[in-house]
C-alpha cells in the first residue's frame, strides 16, 4: 500500500449506527481551514450530532465540532461553523433527491486522513425506531453471552 493512499482515522461516529442503518457510504473531500487541520491532527474533533444538508447545489456538514487550536490566534475559526463539503456535483444532486424523497438522512460516519488530505465518511441512513435499537442491543448482548460461554468452554477443555 502507497504511503499517499493511506488511511488514518480520526474520529468515528459510533452513535450513528445506533441511531441509524446506513444503507450506503460515500466519500467526501472537506474545506477546512488551516488551525482547523492543525486541531484536527491533535484529535480535537466530535461528529456525535453531526449531520448533512444540501443547499444551493452545495453540500455541508453541521453540528461537527473542531476544537480551537491552542497555538492559533486571530485565526481560529468558529468551532461549530458549518463546513463544505467536496463532491461532484451530479452525487449531490443525487443524495439530495434520496434524503427529499425517501426519507433519509446524510451522517458523517467517520473522519480520516487519505495521505495528506482530510476526507469524511458519509453514511445515506435510514432511522431506527426504539424498538429497533432495543432488538439490536438485546441482539449484541447475547451474542457476548455466547462468546463469553464458548471461550470459557475452551479453556475447561485444555
Amino acid at each position: 500500500m502507497e504511503a499517499s493512499s493511506a488511511k488514518k482515522q480520526i474520529a468515528a461516529n459510533r452513535k450513528a449506527f445506533h441511531d441509524y442503518y446506513v444503507e450506503d457510504r460515500f466519500e467526501a473531500g472537506i474545506s477546512l481551514a488551516g488551525t482547523e487541520v492543525k486541531s484536527i491532527r491533535q484529535g480535537g474533533v466530535n461528529l456525535k450530532d453531526s449531520f448533512c444538508t444540501v443547499s444551493d447545489g452545495e453540500l455541508f456538514v453541521r453540528g461537527m465540532h473542531i476544537s480551537p487550536y491552542e497555538k492559533g490566534s486571530i485565526f481560529n475559526k468558529d468551532p461549530m461553523r458549518p463546513r463544505r463539503l467536496l463532491m461532484h456535483k451530479r452525487e449531490i444532486m443525487r443524495l439530495y433527491g434520496k434524503v427529499m424523497q425517501e426519507g433519509y438522512a446524510l451522517i458523517p460516519l467517520s473522519l480520516y486522513f487519505s495521505g495528506c488530505r482530510v476526507k469524511v465518511e458519509l453514511g445515506l441512513c435510514k432511522g431506527k425506531k426504539l424498538h429497533d435499537k432495543r432488538d439490536a442491543d438485546a441482539e449484541r448482548s447475547a451474542r457476548r453471552e455466547m462468546d463469553k460461554a464458548l471461550k470459557g468452554r475452551k479453556f475447561d477443555n485444555e
